[in-house]
């Protein structure tokens, strides 16, 4: 899997939900590769969306694509300053449930130290996980750049999210989550799209 990470602030949530929505219906048809897209616009108007493919060579197709360029032309005009973006085959997924039926995503960004061991510690114990938080129905973990990191969270809805961070989780899963912020350099981001846009072929 090949992910394009964009982001930047918005003047107007709406407009850029119909631009995204015209992408789909007009423009994605012929976007070969293309998997799906997550994004939203947080509450300060911060747009973060996650566009996945099979492989870095479809997305660059797409981006050559006429059609794109002239999308994204007009849809950069939406954005308040620069837009900054970031592209990685170094891609984690686990997904319990059904991520497009996802109510609420959180995405975390930050940097890490050992890579490595990072995914080791996600790998873990996924069936246990699963049934400590019921309400998480995937994650896709983003690597790039020196350790940093983008994770999308999905979860079933927002009020189910919110009473699953405050259960208090069994020792071998609290020891892991207690490694896995050992591991951040740097306090990480959060970004809550209460309404996610989730778009799949």
């Amino acid at each position: 899997m090949f992910v394009q990470i964009i982001q930047g602030h918005v003047r107007d949530a709406d407009q850029l939900k119909a631009a995204m929505d015209q992408w789909v219906r007009d423009l994605s048809p012929d976007a070969s590769g293309w998997i799906g897209s997550t994004g939203g616009v947080t509450d300060d108007g911060e747009f973060i969306g996650l566009a996945s493919f099979t492989d870095p060579e479809s997305a660059h197709r797409n981006s050559e694509r006429p059609a794109q360029d002239q999308w994204w032309q007009r849809t950069a005009k939406l954005f308040d300053g620069d837009v900054t973006w970031h592209e990685t085959f170094d891609v984690w997924t686990d997904n319990p449930g059904d991520p497009n039926r996802a109510k609420f995503v959180q995405i975390m960004q930050g940097q890490g130290r050992d890579h490595d061991r990072a995914l080791e510690l996600m790998a873990q114990d996924s069936e246990e996980w699963a049934k400590f938080r019921p309400d998480v129905l995937g994650t896709t973990a983003c690597s790039y750049g020196d350790g940093e990191y983008t994770m999308a969270v999905y979860f079933t809805n927002e009020q189910e999210a919110r009473a699953g961070e405050h259960k208090k989780p069994p020792p071998g899963l609290a020891k892991q989550m207690s490694e896995m912020e050992h591991l951040n350099i740097r306090e990480p981001n959060f970004y809550d799209l209460h309404t996610p846009w989730i778009d799949a072929p």
